[in-house]
């Protein structure tokens, strides 16, 4: 795959020559989009990269009405109406479907501001939109740059298969047959993983015992981290915690800031650990035996990398049902379709012989290294590799 057209460099200061000016935009759908490309950013630098980014939010980009209308009747699907985004979902699955073409000049005014101001070589986007945004931005400010789409779900919506990117990095070789079958070329889709920062890698295989012990958590007794997603809006939260207080067994419970004040209670046989906000949450991941609740993109890559075994139950409709077949075909997870059906799949997960084949089955499924893939892969479409790594290719 040839070498992108570099930035016009006309205006550098001197010695900017070889620093790389990205822009790199997320959307605060939930937290995902932005941690993924936080990982990016600290895989670039890593390869001793001169990295002069800026981060941007396209829901930033938007109008007040414009934010409080997409983001709030999102937010209300997610919380009341999930069979509506279901259907929303579905309906726009398909070739031609009104999606991020519909919203790809929302914000436009914004985008345009950001790549006069930056005049990046890359514009790394982990949502659609600005994708769209992006190439129509380069198109009116006459300018050149590498447009680039990371999908941080499993499975290709049709709202990813965007051909005004040059390279889309997939999470698996499925999901490239799923962006060549939507019509992306096949060179301009490369497998990654999805990024994850890169201490999930460096804890990998790390002792649980001993983290539990740095964090006041018993050693000898389950561990299970509520997934409830980065906004708060898990409509099954209170239902699960129950179902977990009820196991017949004792188990402590991690729930994540954004769901009730900190503290610790005792909730039946649950002893429930409310953290509010950490930075420990890589490890306090690392020390679990068990995710349960939902299923989003980041959380099955951090998870997996880590071998802690998933199960799955009221994810979002559409993408996370896809991530949840996704780890049962793989035998890293299990998804509990009904209510009654949780309390059996989370003792059959920590029941010693199934979680020692759970969790071998998520580690190979991990890519604890996905992000310095997606760096690698931008870096040799920008022609900054080492002539051996460009000799790779994009799919090494």
């Amino acid at each position: 795959m040839a070498a992108a057209p570099g930035l016009d460099r006309e205006g550098l200061r001197p010695g900017e020559a070889s620093a790389l000016r990205a822009l790199i935009v997320s959307a605060s759908f939930g937290s995902g989009h932005h941690q993924a490309n936080t990982a990016l950013d600290q895989a670039l630098c890593a390869r001793g990269v001169d990295l002069q980014a800026r981060h941007a939010d396209t829901l930033e980009y938007l109008s007040g009405l414009e934010r409080t209308v997409i983001a709030g009747t999102y937010e209300l699907w997610l919380r009341y109406l999930p069979g509506m985004y279901r259907a929303f979902y579905r309906w726009t699955d398909r070739p031609g479907a009104p999606t991020a073409q519909a919203f790809g000049r929302l914000g436009l005014r914004s985008m345009r501001r950001d790549v006069r101001e930056v005049r990046p070589e890359v514009v790394i986007s982990s949502y659609p939109t600005p994708t769209v945004l992006s190439d129509h931005a380069r198109q009116v400010e006459g300018l050149r740059y590498l447009n680039v789409l990371v999908v941080t779900d499993y499975r290709v919506h049709q709202h990813w298969a965007r051909p005004e990117a040059e390279l889309l990095c997939v999470a698996t070789e499925a999901a490239r047959g799923q962006m060549v079958q939507a019509g992306i070329a096949p060179e301009r889709v490369v497998v990654t993983g999805i990024p994850i920062a890169p201490v999930y890698g460096q804890l990998r295989g790390a002792d649980r015992a001993a983290l539990r012990g740095r964090h006041g958590l018993r050693p000898d007794l389950p561990l299970i981290l509520l997934s409830g997603g980065g906004g708060g809006h898990y409509r099954a939260r209170d239902r699960v915690l129950a179902e977990l207080a009820n196991l017949g067994e004792r188990v402590q419970v991690l729930v994540p800031v954004g769901q009730g004040p900190p503290g610790v209670t005792q909730e039946g046989g649950a002893t429930v650990h409310r953290l509010g906000f950490t930075r420990d949450f890589p490890e306090l991941l690392a020390a679990s035996d068990l995710v349960v609740g939902k299923a989003g993109g980041l959380t099955v890559a951090e998870a997996t990398t880590l071998g802690v075994p998933l199960v799955v139950h009221a994810p979002i409709p559409g993408q996370e049902e896809h991530n949840a077949e996704l780890l049962e075909r793989a035998g890293a997870g299990l998804w509990a379709r009904e209510l009654p059906e949780l309390r059996r799949a989370v003792r059959r997960a920590l029941d010693p012989g199934e979680h020692a084949q759970l969790r071998a089955r998520a580690l190979a499924f991990g890519v604890p290294d996905a992000a310095d893939r997606v760096a690698g892969a931008i870096l040799r479409q920008l022609g900054r590799c080492s002539g051996e790594e460009q000799a790779g290719g994009p799919h090494g």
